[in-house]
Formats: C-alpha cells, sequence, structure tokens
C-alpha cells in the first residue's frame, strides 16, 4: 500500500485546495504535516513535521509518496537531503516559489531563503503554471533541471491552489498516478 505525506505551503491547506481533497479520499493511508510555524515558517521545524509525518505513515505503508505545494517544496526538498532512511517512492512538487523572487513569502525568508535546488533522490515532478505570480515559468523548469525532476507545465492556472477553482484536480492526480506507478524510473528534467 502506498502512503502520502502531504506537505503543504504556509498556513496549510484551506478546505477547498486540492491538497485537502486528497488527504480525505486518501484517510488513514495519508498524514498532513503539523509544524509549530505555520505561519511563521522555520525550515527545521518543517523538516522535522515531515520526518514525524513520514514515520506516521511509514508504519501503516509499504512505500511513503511525498505530496508537497509552495512552500512546502522546499521544505520536502531539504527534508529529502537529510532524510536518514530509504527515499520515498516519490516526490509531487507544485508550484514552488522562487526564493530570489520579490513575491517569495517574506516571513519564510530566514531559513526558506538560503536553501538551494539539489538532485533528489527519488522519481519527482514539478508542476508549474504559466502564470503563477509566486514563480515565473522558466524558473520553475530550471528549479525542476536541478532537482532531477520531470517538469509539468499545466497552463495558466495561477498558484495551483483553491483561488486557481482545481476542485480535486484531475490533472494533478494523473501526474501523481504517473509518479507513484509501479515500474516507474528516476524521472529526468523536461
Amino acid at each position: 500500500m502506498v502512503g502520502y505525506v502531504i506537505v503543504p505551503g504556509i498556513g496549510g491547506s484551506d478546505d477547498e485546495h486540492w491538497q485537502t481533497l486528497w488527504q480525505r479520499q486518501w484517510g488513514a493511508a495519508a498524514a498532513r504535516i503539523r509544524p509549530q510555524s505555520w505561519s511563521q515558517p522555520d525550515l527545521g521545524d518543517w523538516v522535522d513535521a515531515i520526518d514525524r509525518a513520514v514515520k506516521e505513515v511509514e508504519a501503516r505503508a509499504d512505500d511513503v509518496v511525498l505530496v508537497a505545494h509552495s512552500l512546502g517544496c522546499w521544505a520536502a526538498s531539504a527534508w529529502l537531503r537529510e532524510a536518514g532512511i530509504r527515499p520515498p517512492r516519490g516526490t509531487l512538487l507544485v508550484a514552488p516559489p522562487d526564493p530570489a523572487g520579490e513575491r517569495f513569502p517574506g516571513e519564510a525568508a530566514p531559513t526558506f531563503v538560503d536553501v538551494l535546488p539539489h538532485p533528489l533522490p527519488c522519481p519527482s515532478v514539478v508542476v508549474a503554471s504559466a502564470n503563477d505570480p509566486y514563480c515565473r515559468l522558466e524558473v520553475a523548469r530550471d528549479l525542476a533541471t536541478n532537482w532531477g525532476s520531470r517538469f509539468e507545465p499545466v497552463g495558466s492556472l495561477g498558484h495551483l491552489n483553491s483561488g486557481s477553482g482545481l476542485g480535486d484536480w484531475p490533472q494533478g492526480r494523473r501526474l501523481l498516478t504517473g509518479l507513484t506507478s509501479r515500474g516507474s524510473t528516476p524521472t529526468s528534467a523536461a
């Protein structure tokens, strides 16, 4: 059985966010990170929260998949660098913000802004929108290259959050299914 670790961005994902809708469908097969610093993000706290959620899911699943959005992509990347366990089956990185961009959340800057992208130890996909206010498409493509991830542009859908009106986001589910299907090989940047 595959288990999922939900890694939202600042403040978590609201009730209409695709991460929340997916988590409801997965039930006990999913766990959401619970950092103490949701609104004033501290990278160490978020990495610890991912570690706790992964252990929770590993207790009941054969494989773990990280499902990250926005700032959560950077926390997932940092956790993957530090994780002393076997890598997860895959990581979905949706709408990572550009740390060098003018819209990068100032409250996250003290601990998140210096995190550099590095090759991830598992198959991964970076999903990006052409009109994301937090990251230009070209920057998202570069992040995918540096993470060793497949790059998936999905049109002009904003920040790929509840404000984008994605609902259950079937396109994202297909990307996740492709990432986690048995026999999938490590991804390469497009």
